[in-house]
């Protein structure tokens, strides 16, 4: 029986070319005060996929500031309804109506409908070796999820955190495709509820730096129990790694009063790859193109809300 051969992504990418991007970036969003900033996040976007390879080929990202800026007017036309009803409930009944509106509103449903809009965007317009990415879930199905884990996490003083976190990942993962084949998740919120008492006990005594060893360790324990038909995934990812990178890129951000931002990014995108190994890529190569089309209206919820691809990582997983 042949074993399958290990392959890592990698990316090609460069702090000085993403600068200039930037730069550009910049000038001509306050010259079009504010409107190419949909556009630059695109061209960002197209570099990083362009740059990124894995098995010789590189991923080409196919999303448009067009659609960007489409996606965000009727983002901000939707919170805008709920501000109008909020300050409504909020002069009619009660300021604690008001509240009511904008947490349920903002917090326990545009969340979720931004995740689930953001990534099923995102993949549609991802693609590698010509085959895209998509993402099938259902905003009713991810809902009931994210409320049941939401609210049992609160009531439970976040002892359920980690089966909320793990239950999310394992929907987020099945939902997604590369062409016609789907992933497969087979993790447990109990696997990490050991290290997530633990937690709670060194995060104070080591003034939170114990965050970044249960970050990689969840990190790595999600990747062990993705698939992808007979790939598998393995990430070697460790907590004194990402404490070193989220160190280094914390002085860079001081020091350079922001400007090293481009080649943090190119940092950050290294790093992921690096730490990432696929069991050979058989499965990606016998998928077919099934291509669906998908909104952007999403990622404009997800834009305005300020938030990325919640728990993202390399395939937007």
């Amino acid at each position: 029986m042949s074993v399958a051969k290990s392959v890592r992504p990698s990316f090609r990418g460069d702090g000085a070319t993403l600068f200039g991007i930037h730069f550009k970036n910049l000038l001509l969003t306050l010259v079009t005060l504010g409107i190419y900033s949909f556009w630059a996040k695109a061209n960002v976007r197209q570099y990083l996929y362009a740059n990124t390879e894995l098995g010789g080929d590189r991923f080409t990202y196919h999303g448009t500031g067009r659609e960007l800026l489409s996606g965000a007017f009727r983002a901000f036309g939707l919170l805008f309804v709920i501000g109008i009803i909020a300050a409504v409930m909020e002069g009619l009944i009660h300021p604690l109506a008001g509240f009511i509106v904008l947490y349920a509103g903002a917090g326990l449903l545009l969340f979720p409908f931004a995740l689930i809009g953001s990534r099923r965007y995102r993949l549609s317009r991802t693609s590698w070796r010509g085959i895209r990415f998509s993402f099938r879930g259902d905003y009713g199905d991810f809902l009931a999820i994210y409320a049941v884990g939401a609210l049992a996490t609160l009531f439970s003083l976040g002892l359920y955190y980690p089966f909320f976190h793990a239950k999310i990942r394992k929907y987020v993962v099945e939902e997604s495709r590369f062409g016609n084949q789907a992933f497969s998740f087979s993790g447990e919120g109990g696997d990490l509820f050991g290290r997530h008492l633990l937690l709670y006990l060194l995060l104070p005594l080591t003034l939170g730096i114990y965050w970044f060893w249960y970050s990689a360790y969840r990190h790595r324990y999600y990747w062990e129990h993705t698939r992808f038909g007979t790939t598998r995934f393995r990430s070697t990812m460790t907590g004194g790694e990402l404490l070193g990178m989220v160190f280094v890129n914390g002085l860079l951000t001081i020091f350079t009063l922001g400007l090293a931002y481009p080649w943090i990014q190119a940092r950050m995108m290294r790093f992921q790859c690096e730490k990432l190994e696929l069991s050979g890529l058989e499965a990606f190569e016998a998928a077919q193109q099934e291509f669906q089309q998908s909104s952007s209206f999403g990622e404009g919820v997800a834009d305005a809300l300020d938030m990325e691809m919640a728990g993202a990582d390399f395939f937007g997983l």
